[in-house]
């Protein structure tokens, strides 16, 4: 064995017993099962399932309508870049056409899931 490998040898012993050193150090006294866990807040929050979802759901649906208006954009700078070649115009009016149908998707989907969640929070009572 070389001196590099046992000065190797010792650097990673030394770096496993100081990661190793907290976890002995914070040893469970025998029969504790909580692990020093009683009054930690992990950040999970106490909401409502139908909460959450609805949450979920506006922000996909916010973040869907923020792409459709940028594909809105690309379009209208495309157009705006067509120096009047016409097929270059009428590509750009597809993109804008295509951006405008995904936006009315986006917000009829937005309409639906907000009466479907409404009508969900009305039969369970939650708020």
């Amino acid at each position: 064995m070389t001196k590099k490998h046992l000065i190797a040898g010792i650097l990673s012993l030394s770096l496993i017993a100081l990661i190793a050193l907290p976890l002995v150090a914070q040893a469970v006294e025998p029969g504790e099962t909580n692990f020093g866990l009683e009054n930690v807040n992990i950040g999970l929050g106490r909401a409502d399932l139908i909460e959450v979802v609805n949450a979920v759901i506006r922000i996909l649906l916010s973040v869907l309508g923020i792409i459709a208006v940028v594909i809105i954009l690309i379009g209208g700078f495309q157009w705006m870049t067509a120096g009047g070649n016409a097929d270059r115009v009428a590509g750009a009016q597809k993109t804008i056409g295509a951006g405008v149908i995904g936006l009315a998707i986006i917000f009829l989907a937005f309409a639906i899931a907000n009466f479907v969640i409404t009508r969900l929070q009305n039969v369970t009572g939650t708020s």
